[in-house]
């Protein structure tokens, strides 16, 4: 196993929000297209689930949400080290009308084609009633989190950020805690028109990322994306509890 792997070094994670799991009927042709090495959803009911798509097993999901979070990974190329989910602070939104507790799902991974561990995470921030700030304060507490879980690991949150607005400020926030920010060329979201934009996004620390590319619309209001990045040659350390992103 371990050389059938070895010249596998772009690690592939698509990210999809299902839109109240409307599309989960869609999963198993894009997996087989793309064949990532990893799935993120959102909005997905986790009672629904398969356990597997293709070549990806289900890793961890949430349990108490009415719209769940889940991972997927490649039990060929990943052993699994850890993993847990997560409940952020709540909008006014979340209080009222109860869609989400948890809004993190993280696992530590073993590679075992780069022979090395890294954390993968599924986000789904607040939606657009609550202001960017809490979800710049989710952002960073997830940071907190996943530092908990391997510090200075190489860290991927991917998913619905919910932040489609003043990206540039989200940026430098993001950059002093030794993350980048990635973004489509092309728009994620679709449903509204003076709501478009980039929602769908993804911010690594000990990656270079090389490609984060919208796949074709489907049935959700989301359209799915996928990352392929590298490892870095040197990690760089993440900055545990610097405030808030």
């Amino acid at each position: 196993m371990h050389q059938t792997w070895e010249a596998h070094r772009v690690l592939e994670v698509i990210s999809y929000n299902l839109r109240k799991n409307r599309a989960l009927c869609e999963l198993d042709a894009l997996v087989a297209e793309h064949t990532p090495d990893v799935l993120c959803l959102q909005e997905c009911d986790v009672d629904q689930l398969p356990k597997r798509f293709g070549e990806l097993e289900l890793v961890e999901a949430t349990r108490g949400n009415r719209l769940g979070l889940s991972v997927f990974a490649s039990r060929e190329r990943f052993e699994i080290v850890s993993t847990d989910t997560f409940p952020l602070k709540k909008s006014l939104h979340d209080r009222i009308a109860a869609p989400a507790n948890e809004r993190l799902v993280a696992t530590r991974l073993h590679d075992l084609a780069r022979d090395r561990e890294l954390l993968v995470a599924s986000f789904h921030g607040a939606p657009l009633t609550a202001r960017n700030a809490l979800r710049r304060k989710q952002i960073a507490t997830s940071y907190d989190l996943l530092a908990s879980l391997g510090p200075n690991l190489p860290t991927l949150m991917i998913g619905d950020y919910n932040y489609p607005f003043f990206q540039r400020h989200l940026d430098r926030r993001i950059t002093a805690r030794g993350y980048s920010l990635s973004a489509s060329e092309e728009g994620t979201y679709q449903r509204y028109k003076i709501f478009r934009g980039h929602y769908d996004l993804a911010t690594t620390s000990g990656f270079d990322v090389a490609a984060l590319t919208s796949l074709p619309q489907g049935t959700s209001d989301h359209r799915p994306i996928l990352l392929q990045a590298s490892y870095s040659p040197t990690v760089v350390p993440v900055l545990a509890g610097a405030g808030a992103a």
